[in-house]
C-alpha cells in the first residue's frame, strides 16, 4: 500500500468522524435539557459503551494518526475505499433522520425521559433501532476503509458487543414502558434491516 492510499483513507475517516460529531452536537444538547425519568447505566452498560467506543472511535483514531500497529496493515481490495465512502454517507444519512425523529427523547445510554413518548414515525416506521443500523454500517464502513486489520475489524467487534448485550434490555425497558403500544409496534417493525431483523 502506497502512502497515498494511507493518506486518503484516513482523511476520510477524519471527515466522516467530524461530520458524525456535529450532526449529534445539536441532539446531544437538546436532549440534556430534558431531564431523565429512568435510567440503566449499569456497571455492564458503561462497559460495552466504553467497547463500541474503543472499537468504533478509539482503535481506529490510534491508526489514523500514529499508523500503529503498522504490522497488521493490509493491501484493500481495489475500490474498497469507494465502497467504505458510500457506507459511511448512508450511515451519516441515518444518523440525521434518527435524530430529527427523536428529537429531545434520544439518548445515547439506556434512557427514558421525562414525558417520554415512543417514537413510530420517519425512521421508525418501519425500524425499531435505525441509530443500531447507522451504526452497523459505520463497523462496515471501516471494513472497507481502513487497510488495517486492528482499525477494520474493531468497529464490528466493538458495537457488536454492544448491540447484543444492550438490545435485548432495551426492547424489554420499552415494553415496560408502552405495553401494549410497544407489542403492537414490535408486530409490525424489524430491528435494524427492513422485511429481514
Amino acid at each position: 500500500m502506497n502512502i497515498d492510499e494511507h493518506l486518503a483513507a484516513r482523511v476520510v475517516w477524519l471527515i466522516f468522524i467530524a461530520i458524525w460529531v456535529a450532526l449529534r452536537w445539536r441532539p446531544n444538547v437538546r436532549s440534556r435539557r430534558t431531564r431523565v425519568k429512568r435510567t440503566h447505566r449499569s456497571l455492564r452498560e458503561q462497559a460495552v459503551y466504553a467497547t463500541s467506543y474503543a472499537g468504533l472511535g478509539l482503535l481506529p483514531g490510534i491508526w489514523v494518526f500514529t499508523g500503529f500497529p503498522r504490522s497488521l496493515n493490509f493491501e484493500p481490495l481495489p475500490y474498497a475505499l469507494i465502497v467504505g465512502t458510500v457506507l459511511f454517507a448512508t450511515s451519516l444519512v441515518l444518523f440525521q433522520m434518527t435524530h430529527k425523529a427523536l428529537g429531545r427523547m434520544w439518548s445515547n445510554s439506556l434512557d427514558l425521559r421525562e414525558e417520554h413518548r415512543l417514537i413510530t414515525t420517519s425512521i421508525y416506521t418501519r425500524l425499531r433501532h435505525p441509530m443500531y443500523t447507522a451504526f452497523w454500517l459505520w463497523a462496515l464502513a471501516q471494513m472497507f476503509t481502513l487497510p488495517n486489520w486492528l482499525a477494520a475489524f474493531s468497529g464490528t467487534v466493538g458495537f457488536g458487543t454492544l448491540f447484543f448485550l444492550r438490545i435485548g434490555a432495551e426492547e424489554r425497558m420499552m415494553e415496560e414502558e408502552f405495553g401494549d403500544e410497544y407489542r403492537a409496534y414490535v408486530k409490525r417493525t424489524k430491528r435494524i434491516i427492513p422485511g429481514i431483523y
